[in-house]
């Protein structure tokens, strides 16, 4: 019959190179690289300027009438109870021991020391953890395997790590690295995997219409388009390091490890100073806090503005 003898297969089996960019080439690369954006703005209104007052008023200034009043309420209890000073110091005795440690130089040899670790043992568990998710969310058989092993280690306080890792590398950096590492790592790998797992199909197929093989399309269109899990993972992660090093500063003491924060505040435990505790303490916070409004909060805010997934002109 006539309609029998007409092909409808032939202009779908015409060549990748009449109607589709090179997988080679600069131009697939940039079009796998823009699908990260293209639904997320499909379904969001479009953006509105920032208002600098309103984020000021809504961010900022919270927070400052919070610690103003919490330190106002502290002095008040102290100046009417009146307790013994190495109970309950007061809050310019945490000023004065936070003053006396500048001067003496101690304070910014422990904060250089901690942030040197900190920072560099997380940058190490990002080159271990980013690979590692990405293989994990991708290879199916892999993350039934080790899936429960990432999220157990995840739950394991981090201290757990400094005994073997004192026998293994001795009263040495390297102890405090791999507690870092072993800390941060199922945070990064967790966080990541979640991102993927929230990645719609659409992309996958619009990247394979593209031409982009497995690993370019786990690269250039899946990775990009979980960096909301993944920036979670990373905020975690950096908590969980944080955390790690102080612990393992505070019990590995001595040997060729260096004076951080943690052993400053051993050291003030030691010399039941706890003006000097409380000292450390509030720095130990305050860096916690400065990272995050730093580095961390920006990041976010770029990644979501670049989306079109920031509502609203306060954040």
């Amino acid at each position: 019959m006539p309609h029998d003898t007409v092909s409808v297969a032939e202009p779908v089996e015409a060549t990748p190179d009449a109607t589709l960019p090179s997988a080679s080439s600069g131009s697939d690369d940039h079009d796998l690289r823009s699908l990260e954006a293209g639904l997320d703005r499909l379904q969001t209104d479009p953006e509105r300027a920032p208002n600098p007052w309103r984020r000021f008023t809504t961010s900022v200034v919270p927070p400052i009438v919070f610690v103003v009043a919490l330190v106002a309420a502290w002095q008040a209890y102290v100046a009417i109870a009146q307790p013994r000073p190495d109970i309950v110091p007061g809050p310019l005795d945490v000023v004065t021991a936070i003053s006396q440690a500048w001067e003496s130089g101690r304070l910014q040899l422990a904060v250089a020391t901690s942030l040197e670790r900190g920072v560099l043992g997380f940058l190490i568990a990002i080159v271990v953890g980013t690979p590692l998710g990405l293989l994990l969310a991708e290879v199916k058989p892999l993350r039934r395997a080790m899936g429960p092993i990432i999220s157990g280690l995840q739950v394991l306080p981090s201290v757990a790590w400094v005994p073997a890792a004192v026998i293994w590398f001795g009263l040495s950096d390297a102890t405090v690295y791999f507690v870092v590492l072993m800390g941060a790592t199922p945070s990064i790998v967790n966080g990541l995997i979640a991102g993927v797992d929230q990645v719609p199909p659409q992309l996958r197929r619009v990247g394979t219409v593209l031409g982009a093989g497995p690993g370019r399309l786990a690269t250039l269109v899946v990775l990009p388009a979980a960096l909301p899990g993944y920036v979670a993972g990373l905020k975690q992660g950096w908590a969980f390091s944080w955390r790690s090093l102080m612990a393992a500063e505070i019990i590995a003491v001595g040997g060729t490890i260096g004076f951080g924060l943690g052993s400053m505040l051993d050291q003030s435990r030691e010399l039941a100073d706890l003006a000097g505790v409380l000292a450390t303490i509030l720095v130990i916070l305050a860096i916690g806090i400065l990272i995050e409004l730093v580095f961390f909060a920006p990041l976010e805010r770029r990644m979501l503005r670049r989306r079109g997934l920031l509502q609203g002109g306060a954040k």
